[in-house]
């Protein structure tokens, strides 16, 4: 934020405490950033400021800065680099909008492309044109990722000719590599050694395969959970919704991990086909993509309205390594590009992956994002939301 800040909660307007914060978006997501600074120390006034700051719990986040949506309730916490190897820490949060709940166990791409962005503007990283790259250590993952930032008279270019599939309009692209993102959560590419696992869910046994390399994801066949594949966010059936959930369950359970968590994030893959853009309502066709994915997540569980840019990287590598469910989908084995369609369109990765013994490793995974700053001021929050929180 522009100009120093007075610590955690500590400026105030009679019943309001004041927040300075950019408004920023990342591709196909938004974000509020703060700097750790601001933010109570301890985890219960810190979650209590962030759902006064958003407005949550509540569906149309009316009475703060949420978006009302998964893709736009959505927090960057960033603080100097704790390693030597990153310009900075980013933490990310993901907002319930109807719940009383911030996840800190997972990352999102999209903002990781914004938090390059910001990176530049902020002064974080010295800024080199015509790119400028910003090693970025996210919190979450304990990983840290690539982000090529395009800079123009000193700060990150906004205007370019980029085409994210969801976003209005183009704009100047951010490549983000993902490639040593790797075992972040679990410490292994593919955490149970093997491409391919048979979940033991409540609607049966489930083919799926379980990879942590940005997110921890487990991917599995459109077909296993009743469903075509090519789905729009509106048309998931309850039923659908509740096998997806199972093969959740039973994947955080293989894995030893909590089963009410936002990972392993579930994600729904089939053979390409053609299907209805979301948002335009265009056709995409079939030989447009190599494989098409749908992703469920958020609290409570929903369909997300694009993809996110963590589990594109994901998707790619999966889909260059056989065996796994997303290579089934996608065919022969292939590196270099393989586009995922969406619900908005189509969104490319370039993948490198080379085998290491029983293992893989993953050389590059880079897909493209644009990012713009939106706002920036100061936000107020109750005093009475954190009141009696230990450290407000």
């Amino acid at each position: 934020m522009h100009g120093p800040d007075s610590g955690p909660l500590t400026g105030s307007t009679g019943e309001q405490i004041r927040l300075p914060f950019v408004l920023m978006r990342g591709g196909t997501s938004k974000a509020v950033f703060l700097t750790g600074s601001v933010l109570p120390e301890d985890h219960g006034g810190r979650d209590a400021a962030i759902l006064s700051l958003f407005g949550s719990p509540d569906p149309r986040q009316v009475d703060g800065l949420g978006g009302a949506d998964l893709l736009t309730s959505k927090l960057a916490i960033i603080d100097p680099p704790t390693r030597s190897d990153a310009d900075l820490d980013y933490t990310f949060a993901q907002v319930s909008v109807a719940q009383p709940v911030v996840d800190f166990d997972i990352n999102c791409g999209n903002i990781s492309a914004a938090v390059g962005a910001y990176a530049v503007d902020e002064g974080l990283v010295t800024p080199v044109a015509p790119v400028t790259s910003v090693r970025i250590h996210n919190t979450n993952t304990g990983r840290v990722l690539v982000a090529e930032v395009p800079v123009i008279d000193g700060v990150a270019a906004v205007e370019g000719n980029h085409v994210v599939h969801g976003v209005p309009g183009t704009g100047a692209p951010i490549a983000l590599d993902f490639g040593q993102t790797a075992g972040g959560i679990t410490g292994s590419l593919l955490p149970t050694g093997r491409e391919v696992d048979v979940l033991d869910t409540a609607i049966g046994p489930i083919r799926a395969t379980i990879m942590d390399l940005a997110n921890l994801t487990v991917f599995f066949t459109a077909a296993d959970v009743g469903m075509a594949g090519t789905e729009g966010p509106e048309d998931f059936s309850e039923g659908q919704m509740a096998a997806i959930e199972a093969v959740k369950k039973a994947a955080a359970e293989l894995l030893g991990i909590a089963t009410d968590g936002l990972t392993p994030v579930p994600a729904v893959v089939s053979p390409s086909a053609d299907y209805t853009n979301y948002t335009t309502g265009g056709p995409v066709g079939s030989d447009q993509v190599d494989l098409i994915a749908r992703v469920v997540g958020g609290r409570p569980a929903v369909p997300h309205k694009a993809y996110p840019g963590t589990l594109a990287a994901c998707t790619g590598v999966a889909a260059c390594i056989p065996g796994t469910t997303v290579h089934g989908v996608a065919g022969q084995q292939r590196d270099g590009e393989i586009r995922i369609g969406h619900p908005c369109g189509v969104m490319p990765v370039q993948v490198d992956v080379t085998p290491d013994g029983s293992d893989w490793t993953v050389d590059r995974a880079v897909f493209h994002r644009t990012a713009r700053r939106l706002a920036e001021g100061t936000a107020l929050i109750r005093r009475s939301s954190v009141s009696g929180v230990t450290g407000s």
